[in-house]
């Protein structure tokens, strides 16, 4: 009998830079100015690890906040891996720790004290078999800077067609 056929993860993208893609805030780039940004792993429980693995996370509320010298990642959404979470439910939203140099938590603390910028998490995905997020001081946008950002994207996109016409 021939072996079943495994589910394709949704997590399969991977960077020329090696990482395995699992989720991008799409939003965060829109809605924010980003100023920095900076490498952070993720302290997670074994199930949460893999039902990463699954793709199974959403970015869309989260922010990161430092409290006593540690950063927080908060309202991350990782889905409960159902094989391992049936007798021990865990909340799907529960804060993470995030694992910076102390240098970088200073600096980082030092920053968001400053008036209008926020942490920000960009993109979740795996390093060489770690979880990391790329984390970002953004500074928020306003309603006319947003429209700029979509008259910005049109024009290229009107560029692309033109140059895509031409060459035919």
């Amino acid at each position: 009998m021939a072996p079943a056929k495994r589910k394709k993860k949704k997590a399969e993208k991977v960077d020329p830079d090696g990482k395995l893609v699992v989720a991008t805030n799409r939003r965060g780039r829109f809605d924010y100015e980003i100023v920095d940004t900076w490498e952070a792993g993720i302290q997670l429980w074994g199930p949460e690890v893999k039902s990463l693995r699954d793709g199974r996370a959403n970015l869309g509320d989260a922010f990161a906040s430092v409290h006593r010298g540690e950063v927080w990642l908060e309202k991350m959404h990782i889905s409960p891996y159902e094989p391992a979470t049936r007798d021990n439910p865990t909340d799907p939203q529960r804060r993470r720790k995030l694992l910076l140099h102390r240098q970088e938590i200073d600096r980082m603390d030092s920053r968001v004290t400053e008036k209008g910028l926020t942490l920000i998490p960009l993109t979740v995905y795996f390093r060489r078999g770690r979880a990391k997020v790329e984390l970002a001081l953004a500074r928020g946008k306003q309603r006319h800077d947003k429209r700029e950002t979509i008259k910005r994207r049109e024009g290229d996109r009107e560029a692309r067609r033109a140059m895509r016409r031409h060459t035919r």
